[in-house]
């Protein structure tokens, strides 16, 4: 018994709908099968060719009208005779496999490419982080030296506080330094007074004798 069928709806292409069948049809035993994507009117149609004993083809048509993958959505499946010659279960079931191999060797190809611009940038990455640990290590030397330059200021600041403190203590000793100056004016004055007037006396007796006015 052979049987064709028209699975249509807007969305059967690309679910799996054309292996989902051939899993069926390998379920009941079915010895002639082949399914194809085509488009009725305005939606997409899967064409399903086989053959097989009665009860296998009843049985296949039974799971036909109540299954389905489950992203596909259905219109309506029309169940028609045919008299054609359909392929082989096994023939199609490899021909299924060399469509798939098709599918994914450009896939493979896109992968490649994908996996050698990764390892580029996982190698410029690389090299990213080695300038960074050498900017980092750069940067732990620039602070040591800064924490050297602190260390030696705060050095400075403490010898510049010791001499203030020096400076302090001398400017302190100022005003007895200026009283001990004004005693001895005190002290040199009187006596300074006194041996001026004796040398005027003595002046004044020496013109005297010599004469003079």
């Amino acid at each position: 018994m052979k049987l064709k069928i028209r699975i249509i709806g807007p969305r059967v292409h690309d679910v799996g709908y054309r292996y989902f069948l051939l899993s069926l049809a390998m379920s009941r035993r079915i010895k002639m099968f082949e399914a194809h994507n085509t488009e009725s009117g305005e939606d997409d149609e899967v064409l399903v060719f086989a053959e097989g004993d009665d009860e296998a083809i009843k049985a296949f048509r039974s799971l036909v009208e109540t299954k389905r993958p489950e992203r596909s959505d259905v219109s309506k499946i029309i169940f028609e005779d045919f008299e054609g010659d359909i392929m082989k279960i096994g023939d199609y079931s490899q021909f299924c496999s060399t469509v798939q191999m098709n599918k994914a060797i450009p896939l493979l190809l896109n992968m490649s490419d994908d996996l050698r611009e990764m390892r580029g940038d996982i190698k410029e990455m690389r090299g990213d982080i080695k300038e960074m640990r050498g900017d980092i290590k750069e940067m732990r030397g620039n602070i040591k030296e800064m924490h050297g330059d602190i260390k030696e200021m705060h050095g400075d600041i403490k010898e510049m506080h010791g001499d203030i403190k020096e400076m302090r203590k001398n400017t302190d000793a100022i005003p007895l330094v200026l009283e001990e100056i004004k005693g001895m004016r005190e002290d040199i004055q009187p006596g300074y007074g006194m041996h001026f007037r004796q040398m005027q006396s003595d002046v004044r007796a020496i013109k005297e004798r010599l004469g003079m006015q």
